[in-house]
């Protein structure tokens, strides 16, 4: 028998992360916003004036997706730009009024979606879900390069399970 994906825990959190996206874009939606949007206006409500680059890196997407969103919160006079002073070839991002007014709207939806997504669960296992969370990116995020065991360690991994197939194949074919 195969790999069962949907027992996996990969599955699942993936399952969740969609949960998740789908209910954030539901908050969002009402207060105007889209998910990945909200994530500009926090980083920008953490520090203004970043450039379109210093955003990106920030928020973990390319340069493309964020002159996309940015054009698309000036639309709605949520940001705006202004070229640097030091640089002319720079421009740089700026929360409007508007925008700061949003971030409470944004934070009231994350309070809420936070409640939602965590009910049932108590302190304890709310701090161990997000430590073992860190744990997953940190792993997901962890290359090749950085760690050139991981790709001896998942080759034998899929040497042992091929092994055991085969094992299996020979016992059934012996009954």
């Amino acid at each position: 028998m195969g790999f069962n994906f949907k027992k996996s825990t990969t599955f699942r959190l993936a399952q969740a992360a969609k949960a998740q996206r789908a209910r954030s874009g539901a908050h969002l939606s009402r207060i105007g916003l889209h998910p990945g949007q909200e994530a500009v206006l926090k980083v920008l409500s953490e520090t203004d004036g970043k450039t379109m680059s210093q955003l990106a890196l920030a928020l973990g997407v390319q340069p493309p997706t964020v002159t996309k969103m940015v054009t698309r919160l000036t639309a709605q006079g949520l940001v705006f730009r202004r070229i640097s002073e030091t640089d002319g070839r720079l421009a740089r991002v700026f929360l409007s009024e508007e925008g700061r007014d949003r971030i409470l709207l944004v934070d009231r939806a994350w309070k809420r979606l936070e409640k939602e997504a965590l009910a049932g669960m108590d302190d304890k296992d709310r701090k161990k879900l997000r430590r073992l969370l860190r744990q997953v990116e940190k792993n997901l995020s962890a290359s090749f390069e950085d760690d050139p065991d991981l790709e001896d360690e998942l080759e034998n991994e899929d040497k042992t399970a091929q092994e055991q197939a085969a094992k299996k194949v020979e016992l059934e074919a012996a009954d």
